[in-house]
């Protein structure tokens, strides 16, 4: 491990971590990935370890830790092998918590962040639409003003957390007109009338239960807005940064793992006499492969760092996303090589491996737009700043 960012507390939570999952969650990946539900126990669990607050402050049971303990829960969450498992419980603390800690009013704070962090209540972010995709700001979800409530109207797509969650953060128009600067961030109950969800089918994060929602008339209270309305797509671009260095620390992590699994299986694996470490051809794809995990990894480590300090870092993030995601592709393709007609296998990892890894380019922000965003910062320099008022600390 990297002795420049983990001291020994971090080794010692690593530990415990590890032994956590090993005994709480591995014995029941695989039912989930079948059913697609993951059980309401192990979020309490997970709560009481306060590994759903690592981050969120200490006056709501949080334990405001330092970025590298999320690190930690990132990385050992992917080597469990259950992308969907590992997204429902990132997605519920570093989504729509997120959210929550920063734009929140106290009182929402109390109950929603509370207990959220307690592993009482899940959380989903709903932001991606339907007919949008990565546009945010071509959203059509509307919250109207009626007196002292708001009147949702839309639909959301591709939510994680979305059909089990009790608590949707909902990105809506308050005010169409104003294009991207009439978007409000408002706090949704599920049991509120005139919500519905869909489960979608999915070719991989099989424990996931991501979902389309529809809001039809959905009555929300004006106390649920969080923060300021029409700054909702303020805050949307704030907590990017945060996301997209997720989603790089989750494949570089998932590279590894993979990598581990097919040196120990090729160690073992004989053929014409040698093992498979033994075929040049075979050694020098691996290294070539394990370079790229390891500067993926060396980079996304050092963006972190740099967001612990409260930099703004959504440049680079948007880079450790796009570089790592690929990355990570490439190695779950390669691996299942190296395995040859195991690999293809569903009784050994490479193969549940690969369809979760693929989502990596396309959630998020697709390949594609994350170049596009990439090319206004470098090539136009366009500068994007934070929202002052929710700056990082």
């Amino acid at each position: 491990m990297n002795n420049l960012y983990f001291g020994e507390e971090h080794h010692l939570f690593r530990e415990s971590l590890k032994d956590f999952l090993k005994k709480e969650v591995v014995p029941h990946i695989d039912k989930w990935e079948k059913s697609g539900t993951v059980e309401r126990f192990i979020w309490k669990k997970f709560g009481d370890m306060g590994y759903l607050g690592l981050a969120s402050p200490e006056e709501y049971g949080g334990l405001n830790l330092d970025f590298f303990y999320t690190v930690i829960l990132l990385e050992e969450l992917q080597k469990i092998n259950s992308g969907g498992f590992a997204a429902n419980i990132w997605a519920h603390a570093y989504l729509a918590m997120t959210h929550v800690n920063a734009e929140a009013s106290p009182e929402l704070k109390a109950k929603y962040l509370s207990g959220s962090i307690h592993g009482d209540l899940i959380g989903c972010l709903c932001i991606s639409e339907p007919f949008g995709g990565s546009d945010v700001a071509g959203m059509r979800t509307t919250a109207v003003r009626d007196g002292d409530h708001y009147i949702i109207n839309g639909s959301k797509t591709f939510i994680t957390n979305g059909v089990y969650s009790d608590y949707l953060v909902v990105a809506a128009k308050t005010n169409p007109d104003l294009g991207h600067k009439g978007i409000s961030i408002i706090l949704i109950d599920r049991d509120t009338p005139g919500i519905s969800a869909t489960k979608l089918d999915k070719l991989g994060w099989r424990a996931s239960d991501t979902a389309e929602i529809a809001f039809d008339n959905v009555k929300v209270p004006v106390s649920h807005l969080m923060g300021e309305e029409g700054k909702g797509f303020s805050y949307i671009m704030q907590h990017f940064a945060l996301e997209r260095l997720i989603m790089g620390i989750n494949a570089h992590a998932r590279a590894e793992f993979a990598l581990e699994y097919a040196l120990d299986y090729m160690n073992n694996r004989r053929a014409f006499g040698k093992s498979l470490t033994e075929f040049q051809a075979l050694r020098h794809k691996f290294v070539d492969l394990y370079t790229d995990m390891t500067f993926c990894k060396e980079f996304n480590y050092g963006i972190a760092y740099r967001m612990n300090q409260g930099e703004y870092v959504v440049k680079e993030a948007t880079m450790a996303k796009l570089k790592s995601t690929k990355m990570a592709d490439e190695v779950a393709y390669e691996c299942i090589q190296f395995l040859g007609g195991y690999g293809y296998m569903e009784e050994y990892p490479m193969a549940r491996l690969f369809r979760d890894s693929r989502l990596g380019p396309i959630g998020g922000g697709t390949a594609e737009i994350l170049k596009e965003v990439l090319s206004k910062m470098i090539i136009d320099k366009i500068e994007y700043k934070p929202a002052l008022e929710h700056a990082p600390k």
